[in-house]
Parts: C-alpha cells; sequence; structure tokens
C-alpha cells in the first residue's frame, strides 16, 4: 500500500488539465463524468488502449466496466467521493486493464483520476499463485518422501489428481524414462471422470519425448513435423501442455497435460513455477526408485557375494586393519563379527606355497600402486575335500591420508579345480597319445589336394617317421601298393561328404608295414569351403592280424561244433534256444534253423524243469560251470537221460544273459546202470534166498503142527472150541506173515520209478528189517534198531535205499558169520539208526566183525572188489550201492569203529508237504 501511495504522489504531479485545457499530461486516464455518472470526455495515455470509449454517444460508466468492478460505483459520483476506486476496462483483445483513482468535483461534473495498476496486481497475484504453488509442491513432494514404498504409486495418483483439480485440467500423467528399453513410460496417468481416457499408466510412449526444450505448449497451428506429429498423436491431437525435468542424471521425466487449451493456462503460472510442480513431483519419486533400485542392487549383491562366497576387502593404512565384507568373512571362516584382521592375520588364511607371492603382491600395491591380480588357496590342513581357491584384486584409491587399498576377492574352486584337473588330463592325453598306437594328424586343403600340415608326437615312436618326412608324395609311397586305390578313395570320400573312415597299410622307417585305423573329418569355412582335414590314425595291426586268427578260429570252430557228436547249444535263462548244432536237432527231431524259439522245459517233466530252473539260477560269475544229469521225454523214445553241463554268460553287472550247453546222451549207460542195479537186486534176493525159505518155512511148520494136533484131538474126539479157535488164529498169523514176506519180495524185485519221488526213509528201514530179522535172530546174530521213527523227508528212489540197506546189513551178517566160525563164543550183533546231522539225515549201518583192513577201505566202492571167497560175492553190491546213493544227491562212506566197520548213508533233506524238514 505504501508503494501505491508513492506511485499516486508520483503521478499526481502530471493530472491531465480538463478539456480546453492546453497543458496536461498523457499518462493515466482521467473522464470528466457529468452529476448522473455519464462519462462525457477521456484523457490521458491509457484511454487508446481500452475498447469502448470510441463507440457512440456517452454512456454511465458502469457500461464501460468488465463485470465485477462495478460493485465500488453504486448511486451518483457525488456517493463516491473519497473512496478508493478499483476499476477493471476491457482491453485489446482478451487483456484486462486494472486501474485505482479518486473522484474530485470539476466545473459541473466530476474528474475522475485513474492509474494504471494491471503490473502491480498481476505481480500480487503470481505472488499469491506462486506461494500457493509452492506450497502445494511442497505437500506432494513430503508425502511422496514419507510414504511406504508399497503406497507410492497411490500417493502419486493422489497427487496428479490435485495438480489437475487444482488447474483444471483433464488429463495429467507423469512419464519416466524406461531404462529396460528406449524410451518412455507413464509412471502415472490420471484422467477426470468427464475426460477421454487419452494415458493408461504403464503406457510405453516412445521417443516421441526424447527431444529437449523446455516448457512447451502444443500449438495445432505450427507446421506439421514427423516429430510434431508424434506429439500430436501422443497428446490425442488436442492442446496440452508437456513441462520436463532434468536432474543430475539427465532429462529424467515429463509432466504432461492434456486437453488443456492455451485459453485456460493460467496466466499467473510461469515456466519456472510449471518446473516446480514438475520437480516437487519427478524429484522425490525418482529419489524413492533410485533408492528402492539402490536397495534392491545392494541386497542382490549380498545374496550374490552370499552365495559365490566372495565380496570387498579394503586396507586402511590408518588404522592398519583389513576389512573384509560380511560375506566373504563367513566363507573365510572367520568368527561371527570378527570383519576386520591385522595384515598378518590375512595373510596367514592362504596356504604357504601362495603366502609369500600374496604378501609380496601386497607390497608392490602399497608401495608402487602396482596393480594385483593372482590366485591363492586357503589353508585347510584337516580337510580333505578339494582346495577352496580365492582371485584376488586389488587397487589404490585417494591419495595423501586418504590413500586406500580396495579390493575384491572372488571363489573360483570349482574354475580352478576344474583347470587343475582339465592340465592334468591334459598331460595324460598327451602322454597316453605319445604312447599309444594313435596318431592325430591335420590336412591342409589347397588347390583341390590335402597337405600334410601337423602330427602328433606319437608319430615318432609308432612308424619312426618326422612332421618334415611327411610329404604328400612320401605318404603314398609309404602305403601299400594293394592299398593305394583305398586311400584315393578315402580322400574323394573325405572331400565329397566331409568325413571318412578307412584301413589300410603303412609302412614304417624300418620297412614294416601298420595296418592303420584312418577316421577323418572336413572342416569348412563360413562359406562351405574346405580349409583342413583332421584325422586319427590308430594302429590296429595286432587287432586285424588277431581278426584273421580269429576268423579262421571260428570257421575250424564252427565245423568242429557243427560235426562233434554232442549236442552244442544256447538259450536264454528261460530255457528258450537261441542256438543248437545238428544233433541236438537230430534228437529233437527237427533241422538247426527251427531250434531258435524253442523251449527246453516242454521236454522236461514239472519237477524237472523246476530242479533245471534251479540249478540255472544258482550259476554266478563265480561259479558259472553246473553239471548234472537231466531225463526228458523226446518224441518217439520211452525217456532219455542226458549229461548236460552248463555255463553262464554274464554281464558287466553280474545279471545272467544267456547260457551255454553241451550235452552228452546217457541213456544207454543209465539203463545199463538201471539193470545193474536190478541185477544186484536180484543177486540180493538170490543171496538172501536161504534166510528168505527159512522165513517161509518157519510159519509153514507151525500150521503143520497146528494142523496135526487139530486132527490127532479130532480123532479122539476131544475138541474144545478155545483149542480149536487158539490153533486156526495162530495158523491165520502165520499165513499173513508168510504173505507179507513173500508181498515185499515181489515188491523189492521191481523195476525201480523213472523220476525220483519225495519219501520216509524209515519206509526202507522197515522194508530191510520185515525181510531180513528173523534170518538174522535165525543165525543168532542180534539187532539193534535205535531212532527208526524218522520225520524228514529225502527225494530218491525207496526200493533203491532199501537195496543199500540190504546189502550192508547182508556184507555185515556174513562178516559175522565167517569170524564166529573161528570163534565160538563171539556174540554177534548188527546195529541199525538214524538221525539228523545239520540238513542230512545220516542212515548208519554197523557191526562188532572186527571191521576193515584199513588198506582196503579206500577200495570197497570199487567195482568187483571183494573180500568174500570166490564164488560167494560178485563184488559189485557196494560199487552199485555207492552209484545209487550218488544219484539220490547223498554219499555212502565207511569207517572203522572199536568193534567193527561202520557205514553211513548220508542223503539231503527236502520240503514235504509245505514243511521244511530237518
Amino acid at each position: 500500500m505504501r508503494l501505491f501511495t508513492r506511485f499516486l504522489k508520483r503521478n499526481s504531479e502530471h493530472v491531465p488539465e480538463p478539456a480546453g485545457s492546453s497543458s496536461g499530461s498523457e499518462a493515466g486516464l482521467q473522464l470528466l463524468l457529468d452529476q448522473y455518472g455519464h462519462v462525457v470526455e477521456s484523457h490521458g495515455g491509457q484511454r487508446h488502449g481500452l475498447t469502448r470509449f470510441n463507440e457512440g454517444a456517452p454512456r454511465l460508466l458502469r457500461d464501460y466496466l468488465i463485470p465485477g468492478s462495478t460493485l465500488a460505483l453504486e448511486g451518483v459520483p457525488a456517493d463516491w467521493v473519497g473512496h478508493s476506486l478499483d476499476l477493471d476496462f476491457q482491453g485489446a483483445g482478451q487483456l484486462v486493464v486494472h486501474t485505482r483513482g479518486w473522484l474530485e468535483p470539476h466545473a459541473d461534473g466530476w474528474l475522475l483520476r485513474l492509474l494504471d495498476i494491471t503490473d502491480l496486481k498481476l505481480g500480487t497475484q503470481q505472488a499469491h499463485s506462486r506461494q500457493h504453488c509452492t506450497q502445494l509442491s511442497l505437500s506432494m513432494t513430503e508425502q511422496l518422501r514419507q510414504c511406504s514404498l508399497e503406497r507410492l504409486p497411490v500417493v502419486m495418483l493422489e497427487s496428479l489428481q490435485r495438480v489437475a483439480q487444482h488447474w483444471h485440467v483433464p488429463c495429467v500423467a507423469l512419464a519416466l524414462r524406461d531404462d529396460a528399453q528406449p524410451g518412455w513410460r507413464l509412471y502415472s496417468a490420471f484422467n477426470a471422470f468427464d475426460a477421454p481416457q487419452l494415458w493408461t499408466t504403464g503406457q510405453m510412449i516412445g521417443a516421441e519425448l526424447n527431444s529437449y526444450s523446455g516448457v512447451q505448449r502444443l500449438d495445432l497451428q505450427r507446421q506439421a513435423t514427423e516429430e510434431q506429429l508424434r506429439l500430436d498423436s501422443l497428446f490425442g491431437h488436442a492442446e496440452g501442455l508437456r513441462v520436463p525435468y532434468r536432474d543430475h542424471c539427465g532429462l529424467s521425466a515429463w509432466l504432461l497435460f492434456g486437453f488443456y487449451p492455451r485459453s485456460a493456462h493460467s496466466t499467473l503460472m510461469s515456466e519456472s513455477d510449471w518446473s516446480q510442480v514438475c520437480a516437487a513431483l519427478a524429484g522425490p519419486l525418482l529419489a524413492r526408485l533410485r533408492e528402492k533400485q539402490q536397495v534392491e542392487h545392494r541386497d542382490r549383491m549380498e545374496s550374490l557375494q552370499g552365495l559365490l562366497g566372495t565380496g570387498w576387502w579394503e586396507w586402511s593404512p590408518g588404522d592398519q586393519q583389513l576389512h573384509v565384507a560380511p560375506q566373504l568373512g563367513s566363507s573365510l571362516l572367520l568368527e561371527p563379527g570378527a570383519h576386520s584382521m591385522p595384515r598378518e592375520a590375512w595373510l596367514a588364511l592362504f596356504h604357504p606355497a601362495d603366502r609369500d607371492e600374496l604378501s609380496s603382491r601386497f607390497n608392490e600395491l602399497l608401495e608402487h600402486d602396482k596393480g594385483m591380480l593372482l590366485s591363492v588357496r586357503l589353508h585347510q590342513p584337516s580337510r580333505i575335500e578339494p582346495p577352496q581357491w580365492y582371485r584376488i584384486q586389488g587397487q589404490t584409491q585417494g591419495s595423501g591420508s586418504q590413500r586406500r587399498i580396495v579390493g575384491f576377492m572372488l571363489d573360483v574352486s570349482l574354475i580352478k579345480n576344474q583347470q587343475l584337473q582339465a592340465d592334468a588330463a591334459h598331460a595324460r592325453l598327451d602322454n597316453l597319445i605319445a604312447s599309444s598306437p594313435a596318431v592325430i594328424y591335420v590336412q591342409r586343403y589347397e588347390e583341390g589336394a590335402l597337405l600334410p600340415a601337423f602330427f602328433s608326437a606319437s608319430l615318432q615312436p609308432l612308424l619312426g617317421w618326422a612332421l618334415e618326412d611327411c610329404t604328400s608324395a612320401a605318404l603314398i609311397e609309404w602305403i601299400h601298393p594293394d592299398d593305394r586305390e583305398q586311400y584315393f578313395e578315402r580322400t574323394r570320400q573325405l572331400l565329397r561328404d566331409g568325413s571318412a573312415r578307412a584301413r589300410y597299410r603303412l609302412r614304417d622307417q624300418r620297412g614294416n608295414y601298420h595296418w592303420l585305423l584312418d577316421e577323418a573329418k572336413l572342416l569348412r569355412d563360413d562359406l562351405g569351403l574346405p580349409v583342413e582335414a583332421v584325422g586319427l590314425w590308430l594302429d590296429v595291426t595286432e587287432a586285424t592280424e588277431t581278426a584273421e586268427r580269429v576268423k579262421r578260429s571260428e570257421e575250424r570252430y564252427r565245423v568242429l561244433v557243427e560235426d562233434s557228436p554232442a549236442m552244442i547249444c544256447r538259450y536264454l535263462p528261460d530255457l528258450t534256444l537261441t542256438f543248437g548244432n545238428q544233433p541236438l536237432a537230430t534228437y529233437l527231431e527237427c533241422t538247426p534253423a527251427q531250434l531258435p524259439g524253442i523251449n527246453l522245459g516242454s521236454w522236461l517233466s514239472t519237477e524237472q524243469r523246476a530242479d533245471f530252473v534251479q540249478r540255472i539260477a544258482g550259476l554266478s560269475p563265480q561259479n558259472p560251470v553246473s553239471l548234472a544229469e537231466i531225463s526228458l521225454q523226446l518224441p518217439g523214445r520211452e525217456h532219455a537221460w542226458w549229461v548236460w553241463s552248463d555255463r553262464g554268460v554274464f554281464d558287466a553287472q553280474g545279471n545272467l544273459l544267456e547260457i551255454q550247453a553241451v550235452g552228452r546222451d546217457n541213456t544207454e549207460l543209465r539203463r545199463s546202470q538201471q539193470q545193474l542195479t536190478h541185477s544186484a537186486k536180484m543177486a540180493t534176493l538170490g543171496e538172501m534166498a536161504t534166510g528168505l525159505a527159512h522165513e517161509i518155512n518157519q510159519p509153514l511148520n507151525v500150521m503143520r503142527m497146528a494142523v496135526v494136533n487139530v486132527l490127532k484131538r479130532l480123532s479122539n474126539g476131544d475138541v474144545q472150541a478155545d483149542y480149536l479157535q487158539d490153533k486156526l488164529t495162530r495158523i491165520d498169523s502165520q499165513i499173513q506173515r508168510a504173505a507179507r514176506v513173500v508181498d515185499h519180495m515181489r515188491v523189492f524185485g521191481r523195476r525201480s520209478e523213472i523220476e525220483q519221488q519225495v519219501f520216509n526213509p524209515h519206509q526202507a528201514m522197515e522194508g530191510t528189517l520185515a525181510l531180513l530179522a528173523e534170518g538174522l535172530r535165525g543165525k543168532g546174530v542180534e539187532l539193534r534198531s535205535e531212532g527208526l521213527a524218522c520225520s524228514v523227508f529225502v527225494r530218491g528212489y525207496v526200493d533203491q535205499l532199501e537195496q543199500v540197506l540190504i546189502n550192508l546189513v547182508v556184507n555185515a551178517r556174513d562178516a559175522l558169520m565167517s569170524k564166529r566160525e573161528t570163534d565160538r563164543d563171539f556174540q554177534p550183533w548188527i546195529a541199525l539208526c538214524a538221525e539228523s546231522v545239520g540238513n542230512n539225515v545220516c542212515l548208519w549201518v554197523q557191526d562188532n566183525a572186527g571191521g576193515i583192513d584199513p588198506r582196503l577201505l579206500e577200495r570197497v566202492f570199487e567195482p568187483f572188489f571183494t573180500t568174500k571167497p570166490i564164488g560167494l560175492g560178485t563184488g559189485l553190491g557196494l560199487s552199485v550201492s555207492y552209484g545209487i546213493i550218488d544219484n539220490m544227491g547223498g554219499r555212502l562212506s565207511v569207517s572203522n569203529t572199536g568193534p567193527g566197520a561202520r557205514f553211513c548213508v548220508a542223503l539231503p533233506v527236502v520240503e514235504a508237504g509245505g514243511l521244511l524238514e530237518h
């Protein structure tokens, strides 16, 4: 107000004179009014910038004013005296002229003196607008800085809504530079409810905002360039405003106002004000986003350092301490919280073999600013794992008292260990190639020819030649004349197909030929033109010669197999044949070509097949061979016996793949053995004939005496019913006794069954006692039977086991009778007992005849060997008995005890009735 008062005083000296006055100033505006307020005259330079003053007859003053300022003109001019009048006139165009003045009497009317205060009022409005803009900016900045990162998009949208509502803008958006791809992305966009949706949050704009020209209003009347067309398309081909934001990173954001025409732009907002609003929004937003990126980057770096076991380290000369990152400290197995240490303690962490070099490099870095880069191992005296390697880098930063050393440690254990393993493998490969019968070569392609360019070091020990000796012409001369055409074909195929494989002979320096396996591949450039050939020579001389020998040997063995009288075949574990020779095909009445696919089990009985499969399953790489006699029902034959030898073929894991078998027809021999066994049985019956006659005569004599007694009593007429019943009962029992002996002899005399059966050995012992017990007692031999009640089962032939026991008891009886002839006081006895021993059942036959001469113990089971006088023994009893027990899977043995000889029949126990017997 004081400023305005000074302004009035300064201009009061130049108040224009009324009409008719020759002097007066042209500044300001002077209006002569009548008593009613009509404008009679107007003076002053300001009048020329106002409209309506030059139009028609005089009008009331309020007709010249803009609505709103007429509130100060109530009544007639006499009522306005003493008041400060603020009047607004319409200027040229859309401008408004603000004036302030006073009213004073003049002649018959009134003189209204007005001064132009437009600039002063505009300045005041701008100051108020700037203050409000600043307050709004500070408020939005504070909200953006204090809100959480999760609410940052919501707060930004609310801030854009406040801007849109304050300046009446339909669409407002904030665009940020997109680092992932060139262009700009709308971070947030606000559209008024009654405005078209011009922009959306997250919209990718492209490069339309790349140009920087300050605060820019879109003028649709400008010449349409390509850039302007893209920008117009961004703003929906409507007027708008874009405000840039620049920071230390350059042009970083744009504040966009859509559907904001020039007429609606606030005249109180300058470019700096718009820039302030944009900075209030973009500045804190970018700071928060960059802060978030830094936090995420720090977290990623910490996680990465933790995963890799790496991190930074820093040496400060001030405190003489070396500081390491927490993740690195954990990897170095430091104590929790120990992230700094003296230099000596840091050096002690590394292997003694690398410690001196690390210390020297550190000193060079400290004294001469020479960069440090080396790989060292940690000191792990008690660990057996591979060494832990670190790549250490360091450099100096700063100068003077601010000088320090910073670096980075990277865990390169995997790479370093693999490199060491690769170096070791490469060295082994070089040594292997140098000492192996293999040569690596390279042939250079020139004008359609392949010229030798490189040979590995193994060429010298293999062929005796050097690289300079291996010219193209020399190679041709070294190749065997019969193989040169093959070598030329190999070269043509290599150039044509890109790879080749050939086998030919090459002469060494001593004149000897070597068979070489040549494998080569042609390398081409980007245009497909040949560059060089890389290949390998492998000395296969021994293998080739061996293959020839094997081929000749296979031919001989093929003839041997085909012409062999033995049956030779191969079959799978399920007994399916894969190969068989002619003898096997003849037995099975088919051709050799028909044998694959035939199952051997179809010729076996159920029990034979089960035993066969169980025997095959028992084969192993340690015990691959099995020998057995099998019985088959072949076409056109009653039964056949084969001696069968199997050998298993196994893979690397020990799994049975196939079985190779050789068989021999043992049918005739088996039948001869059966006949021999039956003959021995008949001989045993013959030897028992005397005892059996006595056994049968005894009940006959008893019956005869009983009949004579009955007849005598009948003739005397003295017959009692009880007496007669007793005699007849005795006769009946004796008849049954004789019948049992005869029936058992008939059963015993039959031929044995074809296949073995499961039975209780107690049956054979009972049968033996039934035939021989009475006869032994009649000869005065005491028969001792102990433990005969067996509850186990064996597999074989019950009649043949009985035959063995009869032979053993008869031999013992004969030995006892011979001894009693020389010793009348001798009391002979024979013991027959049974007991279980492990998985076997043992049947013992023992006598007290003094035993067998120890020199003859090993020969007692030989065929035709006997100690009996001539004519009293065939020498086959024990031999046949031994074969019978062996065929049943058991063992017949003999030994001398105190009183005499002791024979033992041991048979394996088998399952019966679902129970496993002992």
